[in-house]
């Protein structure tokens, strides 16, 4: 498990992490999984460390991922009195943020919990807000069918939580560096002849050509936010032409 091949990531839904390694981690029933599992997801007391000292501790599915990091983390002393558990570390908080949210299985059923947190530098209520975030789940007694109107029970001697670090794109996947610039090129000189004028072609043929939405890279209908990048390559208005195609074209008229 020491070496993978480039792009290898453990990458689990949010029903694998509580159906299959919350449950089982809260259950410990089988000494062989366990000691697996320690090695993929360990167990951390994250509140002692600084969010950007975390990946160094992760499991070895997550050793030089640069995007997210997975802890078991130990019910705290004060939770275990009924109290509330404390999010400070050495240099900062984690502050709670929206409201909590359910998992639900494949099957519609409610599996557990997840409150999403972010790490502020500094002291309540004068933080700074950071790119750092987290997202906790809760795993419950049993399921509860999503159309009942019961209170699930919380299991709570372990939490499960994923760590990342808030990404400037939309999809870290295909992303590049935000500093690169990519220019257009230059305009090339195209031949002008009667036969081969743009403004001649069959006008359904033209536009398909040149309307941005006939791009082949399946990101249509995905809307940019201020401030990110989604990722796609510069696309060049200019239509190109070689000898070949203009031949064709000819015989559309």
């Amino acid at each position: 498990m020491e070496d993978f091949p480039p792009g290898f990531r453990f990458y689990p839904t949010e029903e694998e992490l509580v159906s299959f390694y919350l449950h089982n981690k809260l259950e410990g029933t089988r000494e062989d999984l366990n000691r697996v599992m320690d090695r993929i997801i360990p167990v951390v007391d994250i509140y002692d460390s600084k969010p950007w000292e975390l990946p160094q501790f992760s499991g070895d599915l997550c050793h030089g991922d640069p995007e997210q990091w997975f802890f078991f983390i130990p019910r705290q002393e004060s939770e275990a009195r009924g109290g509330r558990p404390r999010r400070l570390t050495q240099t900062g908080y984690w502050k709670a943020t929206g409201s909590p949210n359910y998992v639900y299985s494949s099957n519609n059923r409610i599996i557990g919990l997840k409150r999403t947190m972010v790490f502020y530098n500094g002291r309540a209520p004068n933080g700074t807000k950071t790119e750092w975030k987290m997202n906790e789940y809760k795993a419950i007694e049993g399921e509860v069918s999503a159309s009942t109107n019961a209170t699930p029970t919380l299991r709570q001697e372990f939490s499960l939580c994923r760590v990342y670090k808030k990404s400037k794109c939309l999809r870290a996947f295909d992303r590049r560096p935000p500093a690169v610039i990519v220019s257009e090129p230059a305009a090339q000189q195209v031949p002008q002849s009667d036969e081969a004028t743009p403004s001649r072609l069959n006008p359904s043929l033209t536009e398909r050509i040149s309307s941005p939405d006939s791009s082949s890279s399946g990101d249509q209908g995905q809307l940019s936010q201020p401030g990110e990048s989604t990722g796609n390559m510069a696309v060049d208005n200019e239509t190109f032409w070689d000898f070949e195609q203009l031949n064709w074209f000819q015989g559309l008229d």
